[in-house]
């Protein structure tokens, strides 16, 4: 699609957030009414609601179904009180789609979603199943045996239809260098992560920059001049937030790493389909 067609942001004007977790997700005790009251005050003009649903739970777990009923009300009770300048839309954080494809596509059958962010949190379960961050990373040895774990899923997401983005790639890296004494890169998966990229990016779908709350918008600079490299262009934006306060966080310095790499636009999604922001 040429950008010059494509509708224009402004410089720093648009703020989109898509990845944020309310009270409908199990790690959040946030209302979406209060994470989009911070999103107008943190001067977003768009916010994603994708609360989590994951096919295994934190020790390996099959999860088979998810009730669509609280998020759905919460959403239709935000949307019609949204606050000025703010549009609302309706996503989910499906995680670990590989586990069971046909229960994925069925639960993305429970709602008209704007937006699909497909993550990975846990090991596949060959290795056990545990969450990313409940494992022992005392070792280089140990971080490495869950990478190499976690791009092996990521290689079997790629080619799932689930998703409209693939999210915070380098998602283990949280934990892993907060060791002291062994800090963790993913040198050795260049091969893979560029098989990877070039996947996304000749299927049409996105990569997300997650900033962790602002914490990790400079760790994504290799990656993204990877994704450009492997003719990639579908970039979204999101925080993570957690909390009302940490909605927006590392936004609008994504959009300039966005620039500083050489992409044009980043993308929003309305009702699975992307839509092009001008940087």
């Amino acid at each position: 699609t040429d950008p010059q067609n494509l509708p224009a942001g402004g410089l720093c004007m648009y703020l989109a957030d898509h990845h944020i977790h309310s009270c409908c997700s199990p790690d959040s005790e946030a209302p979406l009414s209060e994470m989009l009251r911070a999103a107008q005050a943190a001067g977003l003009s768009d916010l994603c609601a994708t609360d989590h649903c994951d096919l295994l739970d934190l020790d390996g777990g099959r999860v088979t179904g998810l009730d669509w009923a609280p998020i759905l009300t919460q959403y239709q009770a935000a949307r019609g009180d949204c606050p000025a300048g703010v549009k609302l839309r309706l996503g989910l954080e499906l995680g670990g789609a590989p586990v069971d494809p046909d229960c994925a596509a069925a639960i993305l059958s429970g709602a008209d979603l704007d937006f699909v962010i497909g993550s990975l949190h846990n090991l596949s379960p060959a290795k056990g199943g545990k969450d990313f961050y409940f494992l022992d990373y005392t070792t280089p040895r140990a971080c490495y045996e869950a990478l190499d774990d976690y791009f092996d899923s990521l290689a079997q997401l790629v080619h799932l239809d689930c998703w409209d983005t693939m999210g915070h790639i380098i998602y283990p890296l949280r934990y892993m260098q907060q060791i002291p004494g062994h800090p963790v890169t993913l040198e050795r998966y260049q091969d893979r992560l560029r098989a990877l990229l070039t996947g996304v990016a000749q299927a049409g779908r996105a990569i997300e920059v997650n900033t962790w709350c602002g914490r990790t918008v400079a760790q994504w600079q290799p990656l993204l001049e990877l994704y450009r490299d492997c003719g990639g262009e579908l970039i979204t934006l999101g925080s993570d937030a957690h909390r009302p306060e940490d909605v927006g966080k590392g936004i609008s310095q994504a959009q300039e790493l966005l620039r500083t790499v050489g992409f044009r636009y980043f993308t929003v999604y309305h009702r699975r389909t992307p839509q092009f922001i001008r940087l």
